[in-house]
């Protein structure tokens, strides 16, 4: 719209447009004044003296005079003079009339202006909203500080509670719990985000808690002492224990780094499967379960609510009614949910997407890290990457508590297996098959192991110490001269970097040298590095330990396969019935 040159707003003086009202002592702006328009030459600015009740003020259009509206601001005429007579009229204007604006045409002027509204209004609605879902999240200052997004594997660690807080959840076992570390879930997405591996921990496992500091309201730190071959589920809520001494007590028990924790309690599992519209499981019998109140029929159910809440926590009516039963039923119900949140058209509903983020948001207690909606909003984008295919729910291998006789109800690590486990976890070696890897080029790494060996006396090595652990290049020495047999191996200090992962290079005429301590130290084919040129006789190879060094004879290559018989589920089996 020509609203400040010389042209008009189709056929709308603007002046014509704005007419000042006595009674308000202001303008008001007037959609539809009477008459035409006023020529070109007339001035178009409200004159100063206007309002001042001196009656209407006569306007020259064409030859014919016709009153101003009652009111409206007084106009210069063409001498200059105001008010009272009208001044000479000048010679009619020249310039050729504009043509009149389509109805079509002034619509889309006024629809232009409402979108802007719209726009706007939009905004400030989007900053509500953002503000709404900010204030409903809880954080806890674990004293970690790691970025939402990192680069490399990540490490969630899921911790569901006890506690009975909230409507309808007091008649659930143990009222007055402080909310202990009832479900507990390591979810670790790897580096390349094309599969992850979720492992529950029972809350039964008899293990070690390490001494743990909570940060109180003034900020300073409290340290809990810890204990010793106790209840898992004791790291959290008691003696005052926080998500952070959780945190430190799995660290310690997998060797893994944990990136960000989310806890959350009951009342989690039954909004948040409400919000995505319920989740589907299976069961192979009719359950009846007074403690968990859980009653379904044999079959396929959809399930929310308080329904889903009594789901997750029956034991006594699958399997041989344990811990171990339960976690298999929770770790349908995250699966099913993990499916229906990708497929159910959740984050494409915006109905559905907000009622998922309002339930999230007051569900999750998290640390500092991800304790705002965009921090969260990145984590989960950077995760979704994950196909739920390559998704693979586990349980840490376990075996009955050997010092509570046939009447056990703890349990303590399966030492064999879980390390097992744990190694694969670390390389990112995936319990599904991801066919993102790359076959060809790992047939031929492995082509390089294949050959003749050196014998142990006649390796030449030079260690250096790049895993960050103190003494890693003199302890392997000693290992490997008086364990091994390698005699002619030497500690070359501290490397000029650390590295990730552990690298060992050679000459093609110490490929032999080179596989005969690739077999010794357990390294992957991805860790040989061959050069291209020969090396001197008596020439040393270099072996440089990386951060996935865990210990002298420790071998360094992941596992190819899963422990046998470790419990799993996958996150895209439909298939499974708890029985």
């Amino acid at each position: 719209m020509d609203a400040q040159g010389h042209g008009r707003a189709g056929d709308i003086d603007p002046a014509d447009q704005w007419v000042f009202d006595p009674n308000t002592g202001s303008y008001e702006l007037r959609l539809d004044p009477q008459g035409e328009p006023a020529p070109a030459s007339e001035a178009r600015t409200p004159s100063r003296s206007a309002g001042r009740g001196r009656g209407t003020v006569p306007e020259q259009r064409g030859g014919r005079r016709r009153a101003a509206p009652k009111g409206a601001p007084e106009r210069a005429d063409a001498t200059g003079g105001r008010g009272g007579k009208a001044g000479p009229v000048g010679p009619p204007s020249r310039r050729k009339p504009k043509p009149k604006k389509s109805k079509a045409k002034k619509a889309l002027y006024w629809g232009s202006g409402t979108l802007a509204f719209l726009l706007v209004g939009g905004s400030v609605a989007a900053y509500l909203v953002y503000q709404h879902l900010n204030g409903n999240i809880k954080k806890v200052d674990v004293g970690e500080k790691n970025a939402a997004v990192i680069d490399g594997p990540v490490n969630i660690l899921v911790i569901g509670t006890d506690k009975r807080e909230g409507k309808g959840n007091t008649g659930y076992g143990d009222e007055g719990s402080v909310g202990h570390a009832d479900t507990t879930i390591l979810f670790h997405v790897s580096e390349d985000r094309t599969n992850a591996t979720a492992i529950s921990i029972p809350r039964d496992l008899i293990t070690d808690i390490p001494d743990c500091f909570t940060i109180q309201d003034d900020d300073t730190k409290k340290t809990i002492p810890g204990q010793r071959q106790v209840r898992f589920n004791t790291s959290l809520g008691q003696g005052g224990r926080d998500p952070g001494c959780t945190w430190r007590t799995v660290e310690k028990l997998t060797g893994l780094e944990i990136s960000h924790f989310m806890m959350a309690d009951f009342n989690a599992v039954k909004t948040l499967s409400s919000a995505v519209g319920g989740v589907e499981v299976c069961v192979a019998k009719d359950i009846d379960d007074p403690k968990s109140h859980l009653k379904l029929s044999k079959g396929r159910h959809t399930i929310e609510g308080d329904d889903a809440l009594a789901f997750v926590r029956t034991r006594h009516a699958v399997g041989f009614g344990s811990d171990l039963d339960r976690i298999k039923m929770q770790q349908q119900f995250l699966s099913s949910m993990i499916r229906e949140m990708k497929s159910g058209g959740t984050f494409t509903n915006p109905k559905k997407m907000w009622k998922l983020a309002n339930a999230a948001t007051k569900a999750l207690t998290v640390d500092t890290g991800i304790g705002s909606v965009d921090k969260l909003m990145d984590l989960g984008k950077d995760l979704s990457q994950v196909n739920v295919k390559n998704i693979t729910f586990t349980t840490l291998p376990v075996i009955d508590n050997p010092a509570e006789g046939p009447h056990h109800k703890t349990v303590v690590v399966d030492e064999a297996k879980a390390n097992q486990l744990f190694a694969m976890v670390k390389q990112d070696v995936s319990l599904t098959e991801v066919k993102k890897r790359d076959k060809a080029a790992k047939a031929k790494q492995a082509a390089r192991l294949k050959g003749p060996q050196a014998a142990p006396a006649d390796v030449r090595v030079k260690v250096l110490n790049g895993s960050g652990k103190f003494g890693a290049a003199q302890d392997t020495v000693e290992w490997m001269q008086n364990t091994e047999g390698i005699i002619r191996s030497s500690n070359g200090g501290n490397a000029p970097a650390e590295l990730k992962k552990t690298i060992l290079e050679y000459a093609p005429n110490q490929a032999d040298q080179a596989r005969r301590l690739a077999a010794s130290m357990g390294l992957p084919a991805a860790a040989l590095r061959e050069g291209t040129a020969d090396a001197e006789p008596m020439a040393e190879m270099t072996l440089t330990l990386g951060a996935d060094f865990e210990g002298a004879g420790t071998p360094i290559a992941a596992p190819t396969k899963a422990p046998k018989d470790i419990q799993r589920v996958g996150a895209d089996d439909k298939n499974i019935c708890a029985k």
